[in-house]
């Protein structure tokens, strides 16, 4: 049964391809700003380098607002919805360095943040809606849960050998970017 999309299932369609083509965009911009490939793009005020993850505190701020105080229809709830996936992934990018108070920006934690928001946002904007569920989809759920699982925790184990032979490489960059 070909059930239409709900408002909300698009909505949530499009805060997680806003995310992912962000985070996608911001670390490609990133590691070419670091190489040289492209000018330093990034914004100084007084000396002090301003993370990205600001502007998506920043927009996530607007974004609260405009919901409480604004009237709103379906165009601007879609618009709205494309700005938070902006504001989320620009924010989570960053996660390892505000988890931590520092550090590298290729920091482990905020992939994983990257890659545990994605999953949700995919959940909310795939996943059969409850109504419609049946004691096939359970099994087939199952099933898949284990091949997820399964599928995160063999990328990590790769991910952790990826580091030992990435990472070096990833903080010369860093260290030979702009500042």
């Amino acid at each position: 049964m070909n059930v239409p999309s709900s408002p909300t299932r698009h909505l949530a369609r499009l805060v997680f391809v806003a995310f992912l083509l962000t985070f996608i965009a911001s670390r490609a911009l990133v590691i070419l700003i670091m190489m040289h490939r492209l000018p330093d793009l990034f914004l100084h005020l007084g000396g002090t380098h301003v993370h990205h993850l600001n502007y998506g505190i920043f927009l996530l701020s607007t974004i609260a607002a405009v919901l409480l105080f604004a009237e709103m229809n379906e165009a601007r709830r879609a618009i709205c919805a494309i700005v938070y996936g902006i504001g989320m992934a620009l924010t989570f990018d960053e996660f390892g360095m505000w988890l931590h108070l520092g550090g590298s920006y290729w920091q482990r934690a905020s992939f994983d943040a990257v890659i545990v928001l994605l999953s949700i946002f995919g959940l909310i904007a795939f996943m059969p809606r409850w109504q419609h569920l049946r004691v096939h989809h359970f099994a087939t759920t199952a099933v898949l849960l284990v091949a997820v699982i399964s599928f995160y925790v063999l990328l990590f184990k790769s991910l952790d050998h990826a580091d030992d032979k990435i990472m070096p490489r990833l903080l010369q960059i860093e260290e030979s970017g702009p500042r």
